[in-house]
């Protein structure tokens, strides 16, 4: 069964335009699922994924015959997995300029699409984030007459009806917006798909990709900032503690943020060089996979993380803007603030 994501409205705006459309985001977020929706609506498609090995390798060394077979007698192609292919970019934009076909890509990981892929291809691609499902299509899924009412309730909201959906928010603040994750029967299956889904992070798309030794620190690293969501980081600290240099800490968070994981927020500042040196705060793209790396799936109100969480779901919904916080010396915060310098406390 297909569940609709806001991101379909946004990418249906492009469908007839002539350049790429590129679906970047974690493992077993829907990308593949969206691009079959797509590929359901128009003419003349052909699927095909770089997980089919001869298929990559022709791609890699034969791009003229590659065409000949799975590009010329199509009129829209698209191709899942593409991060696997070697020059991937390079290839990518032979085809368009070369043919005229509209191309749709996903990848599960911004690294080698970001390195490999888009310096190639300016000018002629889109590229859309695919994160997993923010609350609202978490609660469109779970109950869509639900959803209706929440999208277009006022602050007067009934309190059964208020109930009912903040029993929705608690088990999203906990386990989090995977799709898999969502449909799951029981909490106990919930954290075993959690568990999977992090160790897919650690031993894929990080520790393989990234080329990522130490394991064991990558880990510790990953539960400090699990610890301190919404806090800002201190270099100096946060290294001393895992064990890593300076360079290194920055190089494995620069990581876990192209791996979709973690997300560093600068401070915001009239001066735009100084959000570049100053010390960021860290957030969770997902709070389940955050809740089971700190192995702790309290209820809400139980916890004392509360409002670390509440202020991690903030940042969530704000994901798709360019968030900064705002934080002086005597102590004054605002939490987020969006694009002409809104504030959101």
């Amino acid at each position: 069964m297909y569940y609709k994501r806001d991101l379909e409205l946004k990418i249906e705006q492009y469908l007839e335009s002539s350049e790429i459309i590129a679906i970047f985001g974690p493992r077993q977020v829907g990308k593949t699922t969206l691009l079959k929706e797509f590929y359901n609506r128009v003419e003349n498609p052909i699927f095909l994924t770089f997980e089919d090995i001869e298929l990559k390798v022709l791609f890699e060394e034969d791009i003229k015959s590659f065409i000949a077979l799975y590009i010329d007698p199509y009129d829209h192609i698209f191709i899942d997995e593409f991060q696997y292919a070697k020059m991937g970019g390079k290839h990518l934009k032979y085809i368009y300029d070369t043919t005229d076909k509209k191309i749709f890509i996903s990848g599960s990981s911004a690294m080698e699409l970001s390195i490999n892929a888009v310096k190639y291809l300016v000018g002629r691609i889109f590229v859309f984030n695919l994160y997993s499902f923010s609350f609202g299509e978490f609660l469109r899924v779970k109950d869509e007459n639900l959803y209706k009412l929440y999208s277009k309730a006022d602050e007067n909201i009934s309190a059964p009806l208020s109930k009912k959906i903040y029993g929705y928010f608690d088990e999203y603040i906990t386990y989090g917006g995977y799709p898999r994750v969502i449909l799951s029967q029981s909490n106990e299956e919930k954290k075993e798909v959690l568990k999977n889904l992090l160790s897919i992070y650690l031993l894929r798309d990080i520790k393989e990709i990234a080329k990522i030794a130490d394991e064991t620190k990558m880990y510790r690293l990953l539960k400090a900032l699990s610890l301190q969501i919404g806090n800002v980081v201190v270099y100096s600290e946060l290294s001393k503690l895992i064990g890593i240099n300076t360079v290194q800490l920055k190089e494995y968070l620069d990581v876990f943020e192209k791996a979709f994981l973690t997300k560093t927020i600068s401070p915001f500042f009239t001066n735009k060089q100084l959000e570049i040196v100053k010390n960021p705060e860290i957030f969770f793209f997902d709070m389940g996979l955050r809740n089971v790396i700190i192995k702790n799936f309290s209820p809400l109100e139980d916890r004392v993380d509360k409002g670390a969480m509440l202020e991690n779901f903030v940042f969530r919904e704000l994901v798709e803007r360019d968030v900064k916080y705002y934080r002086t010396k005597n102590g004054a915060e605002v939490d987020f603030i969006i694009d002409d310098a809104i504030p959101v406390e």
